[in-house]
């Protein structure tokens, strides 16, 4: 007996000394990571998260059944959970609705290929207004404001044809200079106030008009064909046509903000040397001739647009600093406005195609960088649905459809997009800030796989948006200080490659637990 004894004792202490060699071997590998969060070492505020729903919203929203679009609406817009826990939708906070420019009614002539890419104007030749048109852009932006999306914007690529200077809703010359005529600056800074008072009549209040859109492109034709509708802007007609709207929003009583500028890159905000360049310093240098932040419908804030400044980390990581800290020094707030994986930065080095969770790890990666590096205040994704692939190279997209000819109907399929973008979306809340965090492992080295933020709110309920960009499996410690009160349980939602393993509901844990985040994947962890 004494001897079965003896052998228990033994094994039973071999059991653990394997398995305090296998936590500390873990440790010292880099797989358990203490992140520290204090809560009072505060960064930016959050304003809004969201996503664009232009173009292929027309056909979508005015011709397909009702049980598709609706489920559609519900993926993009929804905070609710279902039976088990689940989330129903990604719960943006902005949204994005396009004012037409009139290149439908012109039909091939347009000049624009694609038809589906040609947008209705809500202005007639006769100069009345026909508020049916754009009816499946309404649709979505009905559901928008039906489940409680916060901050909704109108943005115009173009001028009505009315008021071009070639009757396009694209460029003909390639001068960089506006294609909006010179005694047309007022008549179109009429016409987007009357969409926005039209829609504040319907319960439709739009927060911020956009009235330029990539203003550093030439956007005109080529092969005799445009893409899609757009316009140059100098950053003086710029200041023309926001000075413009800011008068004529506030004879007509409306509150609405006026964002600019949207640039086509990031680095025209602080940097370049072309007609509209520098715009941080342009239009918030208060020794500019061109200064806005003294009118009223014009907060201090620059929009932005991420394409073409990540095709790799240091340009990445190293534009979003310049940006920052040239925001800071003009005290303006930073919107990363648009973007999509227009460039190939996506493919990190790779050739062939990409599948649904690459696209989805460096559309996470980009996001973390606006708002960890970039201080981003707003983040919106541009195209919330697209025709294409859900398994492969979903690039622009969030929802890939696959329609029938004439766009009339058609299937769709969710991509890990949805979801990437539904980590940062659905639990950071506008209000809340980000607070600064570090990540360290047991031998006090750093994890590069790992990216992470966190995020408060006013009662100091916490959001830590984790991604793991390595393969290794990693485990996470959370070291909370300074919270006005005391957290009783850690909620967590995963996303990996699994086809069934979107956004999916963890077990609930204790704080002083570990929180498991396996190789290639992303979890929001939402501590209560």
């Amino acid at each position: 007996m004494v001897m079965i004894f003896k052998k228990l004792k033994r094994s039973y202490l071999f059991l653990l000394f394997s398995l305090v060699s296998l936590y500390v071997n873990a440790q010292q590998n880099g797989n358990t990571i203490l992140v520290k969060i204090d809560l009072t070492k505060k960064a930016q505020v959050i304003e809004n998260i969201g996503a664009a729903g232009c173009w292929f919203s027309e056909g979508i929203g005015r011709y397909w059944p009702d049980e598709k679009k609706e489920r559609i609406a519900q993926l993009l817009f929804s905070r609710k959970f279902d039976r088990d826990g689940n989330l129903e939708g990604i719960g943006l906070s902005a949204w994005r609705f396009n004012i037409g420019a009139g290149t439908t009614e012109q039909g091939d002539s347009s000049g624009i290929k694609d038809f589906r890419k040609r947008t209705e104007s809500f202005l007639n030749k006769d100069g009345s207004y026909d508020w049916t048109k754009q009816a499946g852009y309404q649709f979505f932006l009905k559901k928008a404001k039906d489940y409680g999306v916060e901050t909704l914007i109108a943005f115009s690529n173009s001028p009505p044809v009315q008021f071009t200077k070639n009757g396009l809703g694209y460029k003909t010359e390639k001068d960089y200079v506006s294609n909006l005529r010179e005694d047309a600056y007022d008549a179109y800074a009429e016409f987007l106030a009357g969409v926005i008072k039209h829609f504040d009549q319907q319960g439709l209040h739009f927060n911020y008009i956009s009235p330029v859109n990539e203003p550093q492109w030439d956007w005109s034709r080529k092969y005799k064909e445009a893409d899609q509708e757009g316009s140059s802007w100098t950053n003086p007609e710029i200041y023309k046509i926001t000075s413009a709207l800011n008068t004529t929003l506030t004879k007509a009583g409306l509150n609405s903000k006026i964002l600019i500028t949207e640039a086509g890159m990031l680095n025209y905000l602080y940097a370049g040397s072309g007609k509209a360049t520098r715009q941080i310093q342009s239009f918030f240098d208060r020794n500019s001739p061109l200064y806005v932040g003294n009118l009223a419908h014009v907060p201090k804030t620059i929009a932005g647009h991420s394409y073409f400044t990540e095709s790799n980390d240091d340009v990445l990581i190293s534009t979003r600093k310049h940006l920052a800290d040239t925001a800071k020094t003009y005290e303006v707030n930073y919107w990363q406005s648009e973007y999509s994986m227009l460039d190939n930065g996506f493919r990190e080095g790779t050739t062939g195609d990409r599948s649904n969770m690459d696209c989805a790890l460096f559309l996470s990666k980009v996001i973390h960088t606006d708002l960890t590096v970039g201080n981003a205040t707003a983040w919106q994704f541009w195209n919330s649905y697209e025709p294409g692939s859900a398994a492969v190279n979903t690039r622009y997209y969030l929802i890939a459809l696959q329609p029938e000819p004439g766009f009339k109907d058609g299937k769709f399929a969710v991509t890990k997009n949805l979801w990437a973008l539904g980590h940062y979306s659905r639990f950071i809340r506008p209000g809340m800030t980000r607070v600064l965090t570090e990540t360290l492992t047991a031998n006090s080295g750093l994890n590069k796989d790992l990216l992470l933020s966190a995020y408060k709110d006013k009662n100091d309920r916490t959001v830590v948006v984790c991604t793991n960009y390595g393969k290794i499996n990693i485990e996470l410690k959370l070291d909370i200080k300074n919270s006005a009160k005391k957290y009783r349980s850690i909620l967590s939602y995963l996303t990996t490659d699994a086809v069934d393993m979107d956004m999916k509901r963890q077990s609930v844990k204790k704080l002083s637990e570990l929180i498991a985040l396996p190789g290639r994947s992303m979890l929001t962890i939402v501590v209560d």
